[in-house]
């Protein structure tokens, strides 16, 4: 994680909700007691001892270097996720001999890459992905950027790409959002995503750390992440498929853990089935849904409560939407929540005794997503749906009112 720079701080890059959670990321807990005006002037010696080595060579926004689009796109109404990009993008290239180069904010374009990429050849590469909302009050937010940041990071760590400050990397593409801020819909359902790309750029074959990386940032309009008008999804559940293994890279954002999902995906379409409900190991435990968390709202074995969601063990990814839903539940106070392995031999008995409240998964792309049935080993397992008193249903308005701005809170980080 990256430092916030005095000047930073004077030039007011970060309102009180930012430093709060900056600060929160990178001081120990008992520095929280302080007001923000004494955090402002001494930011905490642990996360400055920590990051002084990765964050010395970061390339810095103060060096960003603007090219505004001599021409601007139409901004059609309704798109498919993923498929209408805004008018501008980030670059920022390194090399093992020069460092990070200067940030560059350009016209939207096509990337130029030799045809021994490394990134082409051996998936050396990961990206992130989060939100910017308009409110009620037309303000621009970000959703807890700092930990998309954070899990970047972590990820380029794992795939030996070069470390960054993560502050200035947020300020950057606070700024690129600035810049094409009309791309966000006044909507509450629909929003601007954000997908930052870390790549390697080595122009040559063999499997070794890269010499050249290119870390770039575009957006794109966002609206349902599922085609379907259904309300609840329909997961297919089959052992001979694992999306992810111990020692593996399952808590890392990285691209070959989606495209080795495929096959699998499509095979799920065959049976009627919207995502994939992974399973690891000879138990069958539940991992992920598609690209999503999932979560288990039961009465347990014990006759308790509980809202339950997989650990994370190293296959999960550590999802700030799943972060989010526990802080949230855990605050409630109402019924047990816990990180713990469930399988589908527990799920299927809960069913038997009508033991299961609801399930559902989460991310960035679709938020919260009631599951309605699960087909598994040759049985379609129906789920309670949610209803408005549901805990799906709570936590969905909870999030999207702190995300536009209905509910203060410090998770909001202001653009």
């Amino acid at each position: 994680m990256g430092l916030v720079s005095i000047r930073e701080i004077k030039c007011k890059r970060f309102n009180k909700y930012n430093l709060e959670v900056y600060c929160r990321l990178h001081c120990h807990h008992s520095d929280l007691r302080c007001d923000v005006s004494s955090l402002k002037g001494r930011i905490c010696d642990r996360a400055t001892t920590r990051m002084a080595d990765d964050s010395t060579q970061s390339f810095k926004a103060v060096d960003l270097a603007v090219q505004l689009s001599p021409a601007l796109k139409a901004k059609p109404h309704v798109v498919d996720f993923g498929t209408v990009f805004t008018d501008h993008m980030l670059t920022v290239e390194w090399s093992v001999t020069e460092g990070w180069q200067a940030p560059f904010i350009r016209p939207f374009t096509n990337l130029s890459l030799h045809p021994a990429c490394s990134s082409l050849h051996y998936g050396i590469q990961l990206f992130e992905g989060f939100k910017v909302y308009r409110g009620d009050d037309s303000r621009l937010r970000l959703f807890r950027p700092m930990l998309n940041m954070s899990r970047m990071a972590d990820s380029a760590k794992r795939a030996c790409l070069p470390a960054f400050d993560q502050t200035e990397l947020l300020e950057c593409i606070r700024r690129l959002v600035e810049i094409d801020q009309d791309w966000v819909p006044q909507s509450d359902s629909a929003s601007l995503y954000i997908r930052p790309t870390f790549i390697s750029t080595e122009p040559s074959l063999g499997v070794k750390r890269p010499g050249r990386a290119l870390l770039y940032v575009i957006l794109c309009q966002a609206g349902s992440y599922f085609n379907s008008e259904a309300d609840a999804i329909s997961l297919w559940a089959d052992p001979k498929y694992t999306r992810a293994w111990k020692g593996g890279t399952g808590d890392c954002k990285m691209g070959g853990n989606y495209g080795c999902s495929l096959f699998a995906q499509y095979e799920a379409d065959d049976y009627g089935c919207q995502q994939v409900l992974w399973l690891y190991g000879q138990d069958h435990q539940i991992t992920e849904a598609g690209t999503m968390n999932i979560f288990l709202h039961w009465i347990n074995q014990d006759g308790e409560e509980e809202l339950a969601t997989p650990p994370l063990d190293g296959i999960i990814l550590p999802g700030i939407t799943r972060r989010s839903i526990l802080e949230l539940t855990r605050k409630w106070g109402e019924f047990k929540v816990t990180e713990r392995y469930l399988t589908m031999s527990q799920l299927c008995c809960a069913l038997k005794q009508q033991r299961v409240k609801e399930m559902f998964g989460s991310g960035t792309a679709c938020m919260i997503c009631p599951i309605g049935h699960i087909v598994y080993l040759g049985e379609n397992l129906h789920i309670p749906c949610r209803d408005k008193q549901s805990v799906t249903s709570r936590l969905t308005k909870e999030l999207t009112d702190i995300q536009y701005g209905r509910t203060p809170s410090d998770w909001t980080f202001m653009v």
